[in-house]
């Protein structure tokens, strides 16, 4: 009888044990009846949840509507399949963390979802986080505006810097979707991501992140990348598909801190603009990175760009295994003297690009119809005449265009634009369909294969 009241008595407190790791937002007074705003529910469960000593904090049951939630050490947020955490229209219930402005002169900080300096963090589940980027146009800010009779309050004060785009700040913050900061121990798992106001997922100087398995689709607003790795290192994107309006995913440094040992796996990507892309953003280096085994497809501005513009030196990057269809430009590399600053950081001295290795790729252009530059060209590596590139090897790539180039074509001399914005959009047509490159140390070819028509 003793033996069976200890066995009833250790069973019941291991219940409990396991209750207090669970913390349901619907516990907390969250309602998704589509009009409550459950900010202030769900920030209470992640912080009991945190004050606890960790575990997951359940959005389970529907459709809830909320500002920015902060995520706090060792939280999981876990979105149920078939629920899903949406952003609020209002613009005032987005909370900026650590905001800075971008290469296009556009204040940045404000999320749905956040952390900053957390540890041991993860969003998972099979449910979605949907940012309704399209409430956040100008044209539908500003009937929010009138319709709650509100004023927007502006999250930061940011000098305005000559070296942007025009020399402005445009002040008004789209809330990214997912945002962290200075946070390590992140893992993102089996959740979809939709429709952002701006970037879908930034991780900024983090460490050690695993997102394995998550969908994007962003296509709701302007600047929708996917996935931007900003500064952090030490981990792996893989199986994952993404459908963005613009970069895919982007290594940048909007900071002097580098994005460095980090693999990229099996993912099947379509962007608007660029797949994989290094930069623009680029004062910290970009090392130790390997992209293998994915699938590019339908993307209409460079499968694979490499991009240093504001002091990165690029080095020991390997690209292989990988397949694109219907691609403008596969190939763009460029190192660039624009040399923009972020964050107050003092301006980087120009950057490099060597050890770069790219093999096992196939591909095929866009038509002539649909290319941005027509005819197009497959590969456009360009140092400038002060700062070659340094090594880069290409082997087995092989790459179908349209054609359509002239005599004419032949004869142009690209021009040199050291500090324009570094798109290959903006030289023009090629003299050379297949690849043409410049401004180059050591350039390292082996079955390559440019076929027309």
């Amino acid at each position: 009888m003793r033996y069976l009241t200890t066995l009833v008595l250790t069973m019941w407190l291991a219940t409990c044990m396991a209750s207090t790791k669970t913390w349901n937002i619907n516990s907390y007074g969250a309602k998704a009846d589509g009009s409550t705003t459950n900010t202030k529910a769900i920030q209470q469960a992640i912080d009991d949840c945190h004050k606890a000593g960790g575990g997951t904090v359940m959005v389970d049951g529907g459709t809830y509507i909320s500002g920015t939630i902060i995520l706090k050490d060792n939280v999981t947020l876990n979105i149920a399949k078939n629920s899903t955490l949406i952003a609020s229209i209002n613009p005032n219930d987005f909370v900026s963390i650590d905001p800075f402005v971008d290469a296009t002169g556009q204040l940045r900080g404000k999320c749905l979802v956040g952390a900053m300096d957390a540890r041991n963090i993860a969003i998972t589940g099979e449910g979605t986080i949907d940012g309704r980027g399209d409430m956040f146009t100008p044209a539908m800010v500003s009937k929010t505006i009138e319709n709650l009779g509100i004023k927007v309050t502006e999250s930061a004060d940011i000098k305005e810097n000559p070296l942007y785009d025009g020399g402005k700040v445009r002040k008004f913050d789209r809330p990214f979707l997912v945002r962290l900061v200075r946070s390590s121990g992140i893992k993102l798992s089996q959740i979809h991501l939709r429709q952002p106001a701006a970037w879908t997922l930034h991780l900024f100087q983090c460490k050690n992140f695993t997102i394995d398995g998550i969908s994007v689709y962003s296509h709701a607003n302007q600047n929708n990348d996917a996935i931007d790795i900003d500064s952090s290192e030490d981990g792996t994107i893989t199986n994952c598909k993404l459908d963005s309006g613009d970069d895919a995913i982007c290594f940048k440094s909007t900071s002097p801190l580098p994005a460095q040992h980090i693999k990229v796996k099996g993912c099947d990507i379509k962007s608007d603009w660029g797949t994989i892309k290094f930069g623009t953003e680029s004062m910290g280096d970009f090392k130790d990175i390997t992209i293998s085994n994915c699938t590019i497809h339908d993307t209409k501005g460079g499968g694979i760009k490499m991009l240093s513009a504001d002091g990165a030196n690029i080095s020991n990057i390997t690209i292989k295994n990988i397949v694109m269809n219907n691609v403008d430009m596969p190939l763009f590399i460029r190192l660039g003297e624009r040399l923009l600053t972020y964050r107050d950081a003092p301006v980087q001295p120009v950057g490099s690009i060597n050890n770069i290795t790219i093999k096992n790729i196939k591909a095929t252009t866009r038509s002539l119809a649909e290319s941005r530059i027509s005819p197009p060209t497959g590969i456009f590596i360009t140092g400038t005449q002060n700062h070659p590139i340094g090594q880069v090897r290409l082997k087995n790539i092989s790459i179908q265009l349209p054609g359509g180039g002239t005599k004419a074509h032949a004869t142009i001399t690209p021009e040199e634009m050291d500090r324009a914005y570094p798109e290959f959009t903006k030289f023009g047509i090629l003299p050379a369909y297949g690849m043409y490159s410049r401004h180059i140390e050591k350039l390292e070819t082996k079955g390559l294969k440019f076929n027309t028509g």
